[in-house]
């Protein structure tokens, strides 16, 4: 079996398959007499400081490390329910940990949660509870399932997914149209049981279509608009960046494209080469989990809070990407292998797209009095991937620019979640967007794990806050703006949240090493649209993604410390991950620190919203501060006018 060539690399589809052979072969297997589901197949990641020496050999000439290959697998025995975490030594073909743990429940395969639909369609009792809202084609009940979360209830135990019903008038109909409101099926996904059927009364299905497709834009909107021309991007020479296996080199960056079953697409030794030298800014970069928490106390509702890295998996839901659908231009496709629940192999085919794109103007000047002057455009990096959750699709954008700046983007759309209300009533909860149609308030909330050095791995973080001197000697004018400077010592102090009123952002820096001027060098987060959660103190979804409560938490690295809410958020009881961690009030300032921060889109549907969402941005910046001399994109080239006019004729213009 060739190992791929970077200790990063995913693992291929020849490493998944040894992986379980390797597992199928130790006795310790054998105890699945009633079989076993393989829940993730995954890279283990080698040691941060393994990584760093390799670094520093391929920088120096010396010799490389040896890195030999792991992998973590997670198997579920399907029947006392009981998780187990297994460490696979690839190269030396051996077990190299078995761990059995018992009360946890990882992420739903997506055979586990099919077979759940199945057994809910045909069981004759809910079929009875559909007749009486006069449903009588089964055949046309698409069944949701979703991970059950932990509401207190003592009954309620086992590995359990709650369904609830919609109606396909025609199999390619969007179903959430149809939602069959008040009926919640409750399912043993171990055992594969019907456990409980819970009926809160009769509400209408709604009737009006909710499709989207071409044949309904000609019905709701008299066809499709004749007055799009085309637009082709095309670059003659080939796209600027380079590619080495997972490798990517990019004007002045360099980084490493990675993939995982439960986070997506991962970003790792990402650094920038200023003047010759290799400055590291972030060893690892990704969304650690994301939750989506309505704020329906419906019976039919209340339950919905998906954990859709944690308890479904990112990159297991990834779609195939399509040139000139999701991605435009020269680009570049990194395919990706996860597994299923038998552990084979599953490929998916272009997971992540990276392009280049034209991003208007990078700097100008013109000086007003002779309409001369310097303009340079910008282009980015865009490394992106798309993942359908249930019904949302969220694509995650990373993007990397000329000035330094990094940046993370989330993309909202696909359909709305929704419910039926009774004729002439008016939700309370959420917004009538077609007759008898209710679309619930919600908001969906990103974590971002962010595992900086910056140039070298001793980092502290920065508050900075801006504030108003009040009048005196020393604000003659009334005018003047001081901000102080405050760092972050321990965890407690880390948990931060935002402040528009003081301009709060916090800074990356590292304390050993100063720019040009002094400054110690830095990384500024900068943040986007956010928002706080509204659900109470004592709401389950609050102890269980605890991370909400806070916009930053600061963790010193620890390789263990994974995910926001924890290893295993999916039917936990709560207070799991970041806040278990931080009250240990560990030290960061000058260690290796991990930032951690959480931005949400509070969303009050629209009836533009329906029947497909426009896309909805979030995300943030991470802009270099004092880490440059100046700015590092004064070497970028002027470009050639298209315009003879264009600034008497100067190369580089900011519409041409």
């Amino acid at each position: 079996m060739s190992s791929p060539r970077h200790p990063l690399d995913p693992l291929s589809t020849d490493e998944v398959l040894r992986a379980r052979e390797l597992i199928v072969a130790d006795e310790r297997f054998q105890r699945f007499e009633g079989g076993c589901r393989y829940i993730t197949v995954d890279l283990r990641i080698p040691a941060k400081d393994v990584l760093r020496a390799r670094i520093e050999a391929i920088e120096t000439g010396g010799e490389l490390p040896s890195i030999g290959r792991e992998a973590d697998v997670c198997l579920l025995d399907r029947v006392d329910g009981s998780t187990h975490e297994i460490v696979v030594d690839l190269d030396g073909g051996a077990i190299s940990t078995w761990r059995r743990i018992e009360g946890v429940q990882p992420l739903a395969t997506v055979e586990e949660l099919s077979e759940a639909e199945d057994l809910v369609q045909n069981d004759p009792d809910f079929q009875a509870a559909l007749a009486k809202r006069g449903i009588t084609d089964f055949e046309g009940i698409q069944i949701d399932a979703w991970p059950a979360g932990n509401f207190g209830d003592p009954t309620e135990t086992g590995r359990l997914a709650r369904c609830v019903a919609f109606v396909k008038p025609k199999p390619l109909d969007s179903e959430w149209a149809h939602p069959v409101d008040g009926l919640i099926a409750l399912v043993d996904l171990t055992h594969l049981e019907m456990l409980r059927i819970d009926d809160h009364g009769v509400v209408p299905v709604p009737e009006e279509s909710g499709n989207f497709d071409v044949e309904a834009a000609e019905h709701w909107m008299g066809g499709l608009r004749t007055d799009i021309k085309p637009i082709e991007i095309k670059q003659p020479e080939g796209p600027s960046f380079e590619v080495d296996g997972n490798v990517v080199r990019w004007q002045n960056w360099e980084l490493h494209v990675g993939f995982t079953p439960r986070e997506g697409l991962v970003l790792s030794e990402v650094a920038y080469r200023d003047g010759g030298e290799r400055r590291s800014i972030l060893h690892r970069a990704s969304i650690s989990e994301m939750v989506v928490p309505y704020g329906d106390p419906n019976p039919t509702h209340y339950f919905k809070n998906a954990f859709d890295a944690g308890e479904n998996g990112l990159g297991i839901a990834a779609s195939s990407l399509t040139l000139g659908c999701d991605c435009l231009g020269e680009i570049h496709y990194f395919d990706a292998t996860v597994n299923n629940g038998a552990g084979d192999p599953v490929e998916i085919p272009n997971a992540i797209c990276m392009h280049e794109e034209d991003f208007g103007v990078l700097w100008r000047h013109i000086e007003w009095r002779t309409g001369e002057g310097e303009i340079r455009r910008s282009r980015r990096l865009v490394i992106s991937f798309f993942a359908a959750v249930g019904n949302y699709d969220y694509g995650f954008f990373w993007y990397l620019q000329q000035d330094g700046t990094i940046e993370f983007e989330a993309k909202l759309t696909g359909v709305l979640s929704t419910g039926g209300i009774a004729p002439g009533e008016e939700p309370g909860h959420g917004v009538v967007v077609a007759p008898g149609l209710n679309a619930m308030v919600h908001q969906h909330y990103f974590n971002a794990r962010l595992d900086f050095d910056i140039d070298g791995v001793d980092n502290s973080v920065v508050e900075v806050e801006s504030q108003s001197m009040p009048p005196g000697p020393a604000n003659p004018w009334n005018n003047a703006i001081e901000f102080t400077r405050r760092t972050l010592e321990t965890e407690l102090e880390g948990r931060r949240r935002l402040n528009t009123s003081s301009a709060r952002w916090w800074e990356v820096v590292n304390p050993n090493r100063t720019g040009r001027l002094g400054h110690p060098v830095g990384f500024r987060l900068v943040a986007g649209e956010n928002a706080v959660p509204y659900a109470h103190p004592d709401a389950a979804i609050m102890k269980r993604a605890a991370f909400i409560t806070e916009h930053l938490w600061v963790t010193p690295y620890e390789p263990e410390e994974r995910y926001a809410a924890g290893e295993y958020p999916s039917q936990h009881p709560g207070g799991g991950g970041l806040p278990e961690w931080t009250d240990q009030d560990r030290n960061i300032d000058d260690t290796d620190v991990v930032l951690w921060y959480t931005f949400g889109h509070h969303h009050i549907p629209r009836t533009e919203d329906w029947p497909i969402m426009p896309v909805a941005r979030i995300g943030f910046m991470l802009k270099p501060t004092n880490f440059f001399a100046r700015n590092p994109s004064l070497d970028v080239p002027p470009s050639v006018p298209h315009d003879p006019s264009c600034h008497s004729n100067k190369p580089g213009c900011d519409h041409c």
